[in-house]
């Protein structure tokens, strides 16, 4: 027979402390990405594109039109509109990027309304297209980056992105060309213009911030002197090498394939080993956007 444990011998305090949520480093600085995303994004909206006269894609660019049209504050129709969107969102995305959603959602409706007064007076309308682009993108970048959205075209993005297979700042990019579409309703044909020129820079910097400086790169060798290669990319370069068994499709020839993945600093360097040991190399270079594993050091 087991014996009955003793509530005498039970440590309350230990499973007390182990029902205290851990807050870590990461998490902390996941907070503050989502802070800065959320002001700098209504601080492109506010003091670019609304100062411009400017529109906008998704649910931030519908909340213009009813600014426009109606006078309403983009802090209550965008609370609201993205609260409908966090519902479907639930459904699709983990818990984790709907709690940092909702945290980005609610900052973002606060941000754009402390900053509904805040304007640059300008001449030069290009200024506030390229500015406005660039604190846009680089707004959701910050949120994006950490596994949230900004919610609105965002969260389309991250669906697109998850069934799809589609990059989530293409997916955007097509929600709100939607959008701006619409603003031809308030907007001249020359604003709307304007407004996806802002738009397609928001993209690219988003895209940047998200996929980063790709400063990883993956090198695909095909030599008939892998052996040699392989000792010589350890020593010289300092990085580890995998060989995979090949065979030429016409030839049937069998041969050994080196994969690297190295730092971009480092590329020049590996060619030129590669071109003084094995001149007739075949050399195929490749973008990483990411590399995971505590195999590659910073």
């Amino acid at each position: 027979m087991k014996k009955k444990r003793s509530i005498k011998n039970i440590n309350f305090e230990k499973i007390k402390l182990s029902m205290t949520p851990r807050i870590t480093v990461q998490t902390l600085l996941n907070i503050l990405s989502v802070i800065a995303g959320s002001f700098i994004f209504s601080v492109g909206i506010n003091v670019f594109m609304i100062s411009g006269n400017l529109g906008e894609g998704g649910v931030t660019g519908l909340s213009i039109i009813f600014l426009y049209a109606f006078g309403i504050p983009l802090a209550i129709s965008t609370l609201i509109l993205n609260g409908l969107l966090l519902i479907i969102g639930f459904k699709f995305l983990s818990k984790r990027a709907m709690y940092y959603t909702i945290f980005a959602v609610i900052l973002m409706s606060m941000f754009l309304g402390l900053t509904e007064s805040w304007g640059i007076e300008n001449d030069e309308i290009m200024l506030n297209v390229l500015f406005g682009g660039l604190f846009i993108g680089l707004g959701n970048g910050l949120v994006i980056r950490i596994g949230a959205t900004t919610a609105g075209s965002a969260i389309i993005g991250r669906i697109a992105n998850k069934y799809l297979d589609m990059k989530i700042a293409n997916a955007i990019l097509l929600v709100d060309l939607f959008v701006i579409l619409l603003s031809l309703t308030v907007l001249s044909v020359q604003q709307v213009l304007l407004t996806i020129v802002a738009m397609f820079t928001a993209v690219k910097v988003m895209d940047f911030v998200i996929e980063g400086l790709n400063p990883k790169k993956a090198i695909t060798i095909v030599s008939s002197k892998p052996e040699a290669l392989g000792t010589l990319i350890n020593s010289e370069i300092g990085r580890g090498v995998t060989m995979v068994n090949g065979q030429g499709f016409y030839s049937r020839e069998q041969f050994n394939i080196l994969y690297v993945v190295i730092n971009k600093s480092k590329l020049v360097r590996l060619k030129r080993l590669i071109k003084k040991y094995d001149e007739n190399a075949f050399v195929v270079v490749n973008d990483v956007n990411s590399v995971l594993g505590n195999a590659f050091p910073e």
